[in-house]
């Protein structure tokens, strides 16, 4: 339970703490104006949030739909940009109250805070309901993929609780302090905060695909840094500061920062002189009082709309489909209830009758061929499956954690059209590429191997410009070899581990293999500085040699590497992350394509078969790219990253982006499915 609630716990607090700042500092202002009766106000908005984020769940659950991905993160930024846009007003407003202070501090504010009821309101739940839908959607999807909702339930509440624990000893400690400084305190601690949402909603319009440059990593520290961690999610929580982050998040991050908080800096540090105080308006004579509704019709209005809502999109947008069949998953009863299906696009409602999480898959029993699949189907859950159904023969085919898998009775469609289906792949289809590939890094190895010495010899000798020649040749034949890093256990950090994470950075006891060296070579340390690692690097790269052959090579480690590898390369590569001082960061992005080329080599059989138009694409996508990596190879030099022209670096994210695009297909055509 432990494993589903900690994730869980996680999010509840780094959520919590985001949405709980905001309105922990509304309420203090709120207290210390003597401004108690708009309270009311920002918790209308609070609950309206939490009304939103509970109709949420509730549709999610009830009618098992869900947002595309990039539509999450396009609604997620969007309302991100737009809380920006509040908590700045309301920062502001904060300034120019503290400006005006003077006997009568308490009338004034609350007169200002009577313009700005609706903004108090907005704010508050725009600050709530934001991480509410974001913590909904979480939990729904934690829960689902664990097969229970107590687990994931649970860690959540602990983890809000602890968040609204620690902002309430926010609210307690800003009652006690002096009412300038409060005001211009936590006005600057705002500002800070809604420039890490802003940095945190453009990353999501990035994702959203609304704007540009969601492959273009200014930081990248994800290699170094847990992002799980506990101290990890504070830091997210509270400023929005991630291991991982674009250009566009930390110019949109820093600008903002330094635009905001120098106007309200300045506008803080001047006071002018309070203005005589006006007389009070009085009502004319004869005026009948205005009718007030009551104090509880806003509040209840405003907390009982996303329910109604919610309620009329389960009544009629999540009802089934009519017609649609419920079908068992599970050892003893795979299949059962499934009749022949009209052709056309069909859902079926899958409901694992078993004692065990299975994974469901419709096909053709002929061929094995797939026509869709539900994967981590708890017990005692249901799920849809949409498929399009044409002419021919289908069954279910059920696979248990066991492993054992159990195919339904067949049924017979008829009627015309077309769709398509994937060919499943199984371990046996990947032995052969596997072996081919591991033949490749046997091979990569047995020459790195006398490159490590070499490059050891030249630097306990002291001919440290030969050094420099050789750790390059070595640093790309290890670099070629990238789709066996997972293979290589600790031998990988050992081998060409980066300081970042590291206490010590590049001085770091730890800071070993080709990293270690290309620091000491390209920062002047001397020869009897560097023998040691150059020795080190020289036993790690033999010791790998020796216990590749009885190293665990999972096959289907191959389709996924085909994508991760160049992935890897655009996040460190390409950003300059990786180097430490030899500016050849493109030569090991040419031996990673070096790498790829072969993996698709081995794999090649195997995708002519399940996608015959992929290799045509992807072969002119390396193509452009290796073009473009060659015009920045000049003899035995390669261009820094950080010295490319802008065009051309962006010509080479886009080519790097483009081929990731087309090669992301490859893990699902290749997955290893149980086909008997």
């Amino acid at each position: 339970m432990w494993d589903d609630a900690f994730p869980s716990f996680l999010i509840g607090l780094r959520e919590g703490l985001e949405a709980g700042l905001i309105v922990s500092v509304l309420i203090a202002t709120l207290v210390r104006s003597g401004a108690r009766s708009r309270l009311p106000q920002v918790w209308t908005g609070v609950l309206a949030a939490i009304s939103l984020a509970l109709s949420f769940g509730a549709v999610l659950t009830f009618t098992a739909a869900s947002l595309s991905a990039t539509a999450q993160e396009a609604f997620g930024g969007a309302l991100s940009v737009v809380a920006v846009g509040f908590v700045t007003a309301m920062v502001f407003w904060m300034r120019r109250s503290a400006r005006t202070f003077s006997s009568e501090i308490r009338e004034k504010v609350t007169g200002a805070l009577g313009m700005g009821a609706g903004m108090l309101i907005v704010t508050s739940f725009l600050a709530v309901g934001r991480e509410g839908l974001e913590t909904a959607l979480f939990l729904w999807t934690t829960a689902r993929a664990a097969g229970e909702s107590a687990g994931p339930l649970t860690g959540a509440g602990i983890g809000l609780v602890l968040a609204a624990g620690l902002c309430w000893g926010l609210y307690r400690r800003v009652l006690h302090i002096n009412l300038t400084k409060f005001f211009t305190a936590t006005g600057a601690v705002l500002i800070v905060i809604a420039a890490g949402v802003l940095g945190y909603g453009l990353r999501d319009l990035q994702e959203g695909r609304v704007l540009p440059g969601g492959t273009s990593y200014a930081v990248d520290l994800g290699a170094s840094v847990d992002a799980g961690a506990w101290y990890s999610t504070l830091v997210q929580g509270v400023f929005n500061l991630t291991p991982t982050m674009t250009w566009l998040q930390v110019a949109g991050y820093a600008g903002y920062l330094a635009v905001v908080m120098t106007l309200f800096l300045r506008g803080a540090s001047t006071r002018p002189a309070d203005p005589a105080p006006k007389a009070p308006r009085t009502k004319p004579a004869g005026m009948p009082s205005a009718r007030r509704r009551p104090a509880w019709v806003a509040p209840v209005a405003v907390v009982a709309a996303p329910a109604v809502l919610a309620g009329a999109v389960v009544v009629l947008g999540g009802s089934r489909p009519a017609g649609a069949q419920t079908v068992a998953v599970s050892e003893t009863d795979c299949g059962k209830g499934f009749t022949a299906p009209k052709a056309g696009r069909q859902t079926f409602r899958m409901r694992n009758t078993g004692d065990r999480t299975s994974e469901v898959y419709l096909v053709d029993p002929g061929t094995g061929a797939v026509y869709g699949e539900v994967e981590g189907l708890a017990p005692g859950t249901t799920r849809d499956l949409v498929a399009t159904v044409a002419g021919g023969t289908y069954a279910w085919r059920c696979v248990a954690g066991s492993g054992k898998a159990v195919t339904s009775r067949a049924v017979r469609v008829t009627g015309g059209g077309g769709t398509t289906a994937v060919v499943p792949v199984s371990a046996q289809d990947l032995a052969a590429p596997l072996k081919s590939y591991k033949a490749y890094v046997d091979h990569g190895l047995a020459a790195l191997v006398t490159q490590a010495h070499r490059l050891s010899d030249d630097v306990t000798a002291g001919r440290l410009g030969a050094a420099r020649a050789d750790w390059l040749t070595a640093q790309r034949t290890y670099a070629s070899l990238g789709a066996a890093y997972g293979t290589f256990e600790d031998y990988d950090q050992k081998i060409d581990g980066r300081p970042d994470g590291l206490p010590g950075g590049v001085h770091d006891k730890d800071f070993t293999g080709f990293r270690r060296i290309e620091y000491g070579l390209w920062h002047g340390q001397s020869a009897s500085e560097l023998t040691a690692p150059a020795q080190q690097l020289a036993a790690d790269t033999a010791a790998l040699r020796k216990a590749f052959p009885t190293q665990d090579f999972d096959p289907g480690d191959l389709p996924l590497r085909a994508h991760e590898v160049l992935e890897n390369t655009l996040q460190f590569e390409l950003t300059g992350d990786a180097d430490q001082g030899s500016g050849t960061e493109l030569a090991t992005a040419d031996a990673n394509i070096t790498g790829t080329r072969e993996l698709l080599t081995v794999l090649r059989p195997l995708l002519t078969s399940h996608a015959p138009h992929l290799l045509p694409t992807v072969d002119a996508d390396l193509a452009r790219l290796q073009k473009l990596l060659d015009s920045a190879h000049h003899g035995g030099s390669w261009t820094p990253v950080d010295r490319l022209e802008a065009t051309a670096r962006a010509r080479l994210n886009g080519a790097i982006g483009q081929l990731l695009e087309d090669l992301s297909p490859v893990p699902d055509l290749l997955e290893i499915r149980k086909s008997a």
